[in-house]
């Protein structure tokens, strides 16, 4: 396989994806909690989500944590699976052409097994820009 050719990650190849991987949010968790799905979505308040999402790019989770609901501080934290889990499809192919932001999503709960301190952030701008393009509706949601 050369390295442009990109396999989707689904619930029967995910065992071949390798951590860490991370979780961005604004709630203040504990090692061992759980991340479960149920929860409204960060982008549409009309949509209770049926996965949990999470990438293997810390900026990308703290991106996530920059956007989530709440009042708490951004945190990232380091996450394990505990089911299986496929690409998120809201921007696996439709945004952007196979997963280079390796992001996932999993219908199971995500085990918390530590938070990172520091990531590399996004612009503040830019952070500013999404947050508007978000309130204006970035379109449909996959759930």
């Amino acid at each position: 396989m050369h390295d442009d050719e990109w396999v989707p990650v689904s619930h029967d190849n995910c065992c071949r994806v390798e951590g860490p991987f991370y979780h961005g949010t604004r709630a203040d968790l504990s090692v061992g909690d759980l991340l479960t799905a149920g929860f409204v979505s960060n982008y549409d308040e009309r949509i209770v989500m049926n996965h949990v999402y999470f990438t293997a790019v810390p900026k990308g989770a703290g991106l996530a944590a920059e956007m989530a609901r709440g009042e708490g501080r951004p945190r990232v934290y380091v996450i394990v699976p505990t089911g299986t889990f496929e690409d998120d499809p809201n921007v696996t192919d439709k945004k952007f052409r196979g997963n280079p932001t390796r992001s996932y999503r999993s219908a199971s709960p995500l085990r918390i097994v530590g938070e990172l301190e520091r990531w590399e952030p996004y612009d503040a701008e830019f952070i500013r820009e999404l947050r508007r393009r978000v309130e204006g509706g970035m379109g449909e949601i996959i759930n």
